[in-house]
C-alpha cells in the first residue's frame, strides 16, 4: 500500500486504490483473455500472466485495492471463499505442524480442519477464544499456527482479539482470521497484529448475490507463498467475477454500514418479542461480549441469530411464512436470506458437534439486507403472531 493511498480514508480507497488506466474507461474493463503475451525471459512461472495465476489485469487492480483496504503490504484473490482458506492453510501449515483454532467455526472451515488438515499430518486443537487463561494449556512444541473468527458464526460471539493477536505473537504463531463477518468497514485484524486476514469476498466485499470469490491479505512473503499454493490448487477467480467484485466493493461501506443499524434494530425489536427465547447479537448490550465488540469493532455487523418457541418443524414453518427474508445460505447481499444452520451452514458436521458448540435444530440465523427497518420488522410480527405456541 502506497503512503499516497494510505492517507485515503476508507470510502475513498474502495474507490480508487489500484486504479490503472485503460483507455480512459472510467471502470476497469473485462479482460476476458485466458492468456497473455509474455517475454521470452521471465524469473519465475508466476510472472506468466494467466488466469490460473490469478493475476491479469482484473486481479491486479482487485489485489491492490483490496491491499489498500486492510492496511496490507499485498493480497491475493481466489475462486471462492474456501479456495483462499484451504490455499492459506496449506501454505502455512506442514506434515507434523499443530494448529491452534478457536471453536465454533464456520461449518467449512471445521470440515476442512477436522477432515483434511489430518489426512495431510496436521494436528488441529480447540481452543475457547473468549477463555485467555486456557489458551496456554493447549499449545505443544509443534504448533505452528492459530485460526480465528472474530465474530463466530452463527452464535454471534465476540471472541479476545487483542489477546489473540498478543498470544500469537508471544509464542511466534502465524495469526490467520476469517474476517468474512465483519468486512474491512467494521474490523481491519491487520491493524490489531494479526498475520494473515481472509474473506469469503462472496459475502460482503461483492454485496450482492451473484458470485463467488475470496481473498487473503498480508505480508508479501506470506501472500508469495500462499499464491504458489493457490495455482497449485487451481481456485483461480474468472475476470467477469474479478469485474463484479471490484464494483461491488465501491459500495462496501454505506452498504455495511446501513446493514449495522438495521441489523441492530431488528435484534431490538425481536429480543423485546414474547415469542423470541434468545437474541444473539453484540450490539445488544445485554449481549454478554457487547463490551468487547463495542472496544473492537466499528460496526456490530448485519447477522444476527435468534431462538423461537417451539419445535424445529414450527420454527420452521414460521420461516417460511415470512414473505421478505428468503431461506437460502449466505449473508452480505442486498436482501435479507434467513437459514436454520443445523441445516445449511452447519449440516456438514454431525449433530452431536453441533451440540457441542451451542448451535440448536432450532437456532435461526437473519443476515439482513438493504431493504427498510420497518418493512421487515413488520413481516416478522405478522409471522410471529401466527407462530404457534
Amino acid at each position: 500500500m502506497t503512503s499516497k493511498t494510505a492517507d485515503l480514508d476508507l470510502e475513498t480507497r474502495l474507490i480508487h486504490a489500484g486504479k490503472q488506466d485503460h483507455h480512459g474507461a472510467v471502470t476497469t474493463p473485462i479482460f476476458q483473455s485466458s492468456t497473455f503475451t509474455t517475454p521470452p525471459v521471465i524469473s519465475s512461472y508466476e510472472d506468466i500472466r494467466y488466469i490460473r495465476l490469478n493475476n491479469t489485469p482484473n486481479h491486479a487492480v482487485l489485489a491492490t485495492r483490496l491491499a489498500a483496504l486492510e492496511g496490507a503490504a499485498a493480497s491475493l484473490v481466489a475462486g471462492s471463499g474456501m479456495a483462499a482458506i484451504s490455499a492459506t492453510l496449506m501454505a502455512v501449515l506442514s506434515p507434523g505442524d499443530h494448529l491452534l483454532a478457536t471453536d465454533c467455526l464456520y461449518g467449512g472451515s471445521l470440515a476442512l480442519l477436522t477432515e483434511e488438515l489430518p489426512m495431510m499430518g496436521v494436528e488441529v486443537d480447540f481452543i475457547d477464544g473468549r477463555d485467555p487463561a486456557s489458551w496456554e494449556r493447549a499449545l505443544r512444541p509443534n504448533t505452528r499456527a492459530l485460526w480465528t473468527e472474530p465474530m463466530t458464526n452463527p452464535l454471534l460471539q465476540v471472541l479476545r482479539l487483542d489477546e489473540l493477536a498478543k498470544f500469537a505473537r508471544a509464542h511466534e504463531l502465524v495469526s490467520m482470521v476469517d474476517n468474512t463477518f465483519c468486512s474491512p468497514v467494521n474490523y481491519r485484524p491487520l491493524e490489531h497484529g494479526f498475520d494473515l486476514c481472509v474473506h469469503s469476498a462472496t459475502k460482503y466485499l461483492n454485496g450482492h448475490s451473484d458470485i463467488v470469490a475470496g481473498c487473503v491479505s498480508g505480508s508479501k512473503e506470506h501472500i508469495t507463498r500462499i499464491n504458489k499454493r493457490l495455482t497449485h490448487l487451481g481456485g483461480s477467480l474468472d475476470p467477469h467475477a474479478a469485474f463484479l467484485l471490484e464494483r461491488g466493493l465501491k459500495t462496501l461501506a454505506v452498504r455495511v454500514r446501513h446493514q449495522n443499524a438495521l441489523a441492530l434494530e431488528v435484534a431490538r425489536w425481536l429480543d423485546a418479542h414474547p415469542k423470541v427465547t434468545q437474541v444473539n447479537y453484540p450490539g445488544l448490550t445485554s449481549h454478554p461480549d457487547h463490551e468487547h465488540a463495542a472496544r473492537y469493532f466499528e460496526g456490530f455487523g448485519g447477522v444476527l441469530s435468534f431462538e423461537l418457541e417451539g419445535e424445529r418443524e414450527q420454527v420452521i414453518e414460521t420461516v417460511m411464512s415470512l414473505d421478505l427474508p428468503m431461506f437460502a445460505p449466505s449473508l452480505g447481499g442486498p436482501e435479507a436470506l434467513i437459514t436454520l444452520p443445523s441445516l445449511t451452514s452447519h449440516a456438514s458436521i454431525s449433530a452431536e458437534q453441533r451440540r457441542a458448540i451451542g448451535i440448536s435444530d432450532t437456532l435461526v440465523r437473519l443476515s439482513v439486507g438493504l431493504e427498510s427497518a420497518r418493512d421487515l420488522i413488520a413481516d416478522f410480527e405478522r409471522a410471529l403472531t401466527a407462530h404457534a405456541s
